[in-house]
């Protein structure tokens, strides 16, 4: 459905002690590097780039928006608030069902050092797989 996310950071550095560990604990890899980006996802498939602005001017989040990961289970999703929160992140909506979007759902919300927002989310009815 997309090709990549684009996140901005203002520190490459903290976005990296942010990044690494909270996309590990979903199992989201770094397929290869650039100079002053970090890059999570497959080689050919789906990317989060984070990245100084091109412009030079400062990075800022939007409202409204955010960037949601797949989890394959409820114990990921947990993970994945736990390690944004030890890692500089805030919380935005601790881990727990969201009947409103459907019974199964099973998210958690974050905000990243620089703002943007971030979810982990759960489909599966038992949360043990994703669905």
């Amino acid at each position: 459905m997309f090709s990549h996310i684009t996140l901005g950071t203002n520190d490459i550095a903290r976005a990296r002690g942010f990044y690494e560990p909270v996309m590990a604990v979903l199992g989201i890899e770094q397929p290869f590097s650039l100079p002053g980006s970090l890059v999570f996802g497959t080689m050919a498939g789906p990317k989060l780039f984070v990245v100084s602005p091109f412009d030079g001017n400062a990075a800022s989040h939007g409202n409204g928006t955010h960037a949601a990961f797949l989890a394959s289970n409820r114990a990921k999703v947990d993970a994945f608030h736990a390690a944004a929160l030890a890692h500089g992140g805030s919380d935005e909506g601790a881990p727990g069902l969201r009947a409103h979007y459907h019974l199964n759902y099973y998210g958690a919300y974050v905000r990243d050092p620089d703002g943007n927002k971030l979810q982990a989310v759960c489909h599966s009815k038992r949360g043990d797989a994703a669905a």
